[in-house]
């Protein structure tokens, strides 16, 4: 019995870092499709898809905070190498969102002297 909630826990260790890999991933994507946009001048887009980044890191972000609860309430996560890669994941995404919002100013302001 032990070792089947063992295991249990296990998998949804594994499935939450898994969908911080995936959030961070995808909102790194979003932010740098949000760049693209903005240099083809399409600032809705742009917005839109900055929208979605945001989204992505809300979910990566809210999966954190269970964790961090846990641990807060002495349920101990196992620290791996694959949690430690999820977080590199969503501290470079959040990093590239913030950058891809400045970049996409830049070009707002380039745009409006046309």
């Amino acid at each position: 019995m032990a070792e089947e909630n063992q295991a249990t826990e296990t998998d949804a260790s594994l499935e939450t870092i898994m969908g911080l890999i995936v959030n961070g991933g995808n909102a790194k994507s979003s932010a740098f499709e949000a760049i693209r946009a903005a240099k083809e001048g399409d600032f809705d887009k742009a917005d839109a898809k900055l929208k979605e980044a945001d989204n992505f890191l809300t979910e990566a972000h809210n999966a954190q905070t269970s964790m961090l609860t846990d641990e807060a309430a002495g349920k101990h996560t196992h620290v791996s190498l694959l949690l430690v890669h999820s977080q590199d994941h969503i501290m470079n995404a959040i990093t590239f969102r913030d950058l891809a919002g400045e970049i996409i100013d830049l070009y707002r302001r380039l745009d409006a002297k046309k």
